[in-house]
């Protein structure tokens, strides 16, 4: 049947009918006022959302976008960074940073395994010439389903002085990350994640500290400088040309979370991961990432005795259903359910319901009923 498609991936991410409306409403000038009166208001929405006073930026971009552009405003040719990988995201922004000529330092973690804090904080630790400039951390690593511990590895950061820059694409509007109360430099985050938007636009916030470290830095940039958007964004303006419809968009959503506000919002991706993780282990499906370590925004599965490819295809012939893989490595060895944005407890119970229905066709041996049971149970509302 037509237009059933349902994502249940880790982006992009299903979005709302108004937002869908919103964007396709016909352009305006993007250097008009009324478009400048649209800039401020998401602007304000942005800040609310990411929980700060300082600068969030808007790019035409991807979450990579908005990395990069992190990485190259901060920092020069031969400094020194630590990062943190344990996952797809992490040996990315290692790979960038060393086309750009950093100094990496990688800590690593088994994909699957969180990153140990302990580790962040012997390196910064013995770093005495204070020669580390920056520390980088996916907080929600995608590729794995794993939430890696920002709050206890930042503390270490502020403790030595360098810069913090996060990947915060599918962990901003899905859990909890105050920028200000945590003191973070850098965070950046795409608009088909927890936006509830298609992809196309990039954010990055920019704390005092990091505009300090941004005046003396010496990495070529130009579309991506943001010292660009910063003085147009004071004038509620944008450098480049702008993609006008995904403003439109973004006006309504953040509208949409700001009603549900962010306890609720964060409440929700919860209960959806823990109703995900219930489902699986009542099915005996195996988890990839501990329960201490989940990422609410996406539940990575490791099943044995099914190929999780073949999961993966009926859902979609057969219930319009879309899981991701797994990368590099894991392909083939592991699916992954997300549950982030735009997403409600009968989606939850829609797929697993359906991953039942998969399972069976598969001759996989399971108790009927005891995934949607199980995830139900965590689902039911509180008497």
């Amino acid at each position: 049947m037509d237009d059933k498609l349902m994502l249940m991936i880790p982006g992009p991410t299903p979005v709302p009918e108004q937002v869908l409306r919103a964007l396709a409403k016909h352009p305006i000038g993007h250097r008009s006022g009324d478009f400048s009166q649209i800039i401020a208001e998401v602007t304000e929405g942005l800040k609310w959302l990411h929980q700060t006073q300082n600068d969030v930026l808007i790019l035409t971009a991807s979450g990579t976008g908005a990395m990069e552009a992190g990485i190259i405003n901060f920092l020069s040719p031969g400094d020194r960074v630590l990062v943190g990988n344990n996952g797809k995201f992490g040996e990315r922004w290692g790979k960038i940073c060393e086309v750009y000529g950093l100094n990496v330092q990688q800590i690593t973690a088994e994909w699957g395994k969180p990153l140990d804090p302990e580790a962040f904080r012997a390196a910064l630790e013995a770093d005495t010439a204070k020669e580390i400039k920056a520390v980088i951390i996916t907080h929600s690593e995608t590729s794995t389903g794993v939430l890696n511990d920002l709050e206890t590895i930042n503390r270490s950061v502020k403790a030595h002085g360098a810069l913090i820059l996060v990947d915060a694409v599918t962990s901003l509007g899905a859990t909890n990350v105050p920028i200000d109360a945590w003191g973070l430099d850098v965070v950046a985050s795409g608009s088909q994640k927890g936006f509830m938007l298609p992809p196309g636009m990039g954010f990055v916030s920019v704390s005092p500290k990091a505009w300090e470290a941004y005046a003396t830095a010496k990495m070529p940039r130009f579309y991506l400088d943001l010292g660009k958007y910063r003085k147009e964004a004071a004038k509620n303006s944008h450098p480049f040309t702008p993609p006008v419809n995904m403003f439109y968009g973004l006006q309504v959503s953040l509208a949409m979370m700001k009603k549900e506000g962010l306890e609720n919002i964060f409440a929700r991706h919860h209960r959806h991961m823990n109703a995900t993780r219930a489902a699986m282990q009542a099915l005996n499906l195996p988890l990839f990432a501990a329960e201490q370590a989940s990422s609410p925004a996406i539940t990575a599965v490791a099943p044995v005795n099914v190929d999780s490819e073949q999961i993966r295809s009926v859902m979609k012939k057969q219930f319009d259903i879309i899981l991701a893989g797994g990368q590099d490595h894991l392909k083939g060895k592991i699916f992954r359910v997300g549950h982030l944005g735009f997403v409600s407890d009968r989606d939850i119970l829609t797929a697993v319901s359906a991953l039942e229905a998969t399972l069976q066709a598969l001759n996989y041996e399971f108790t009927s009923g005891a995934g949607v049971a199980a995830a139900a149970q965590v689902l039911r509302p509180a008497s």
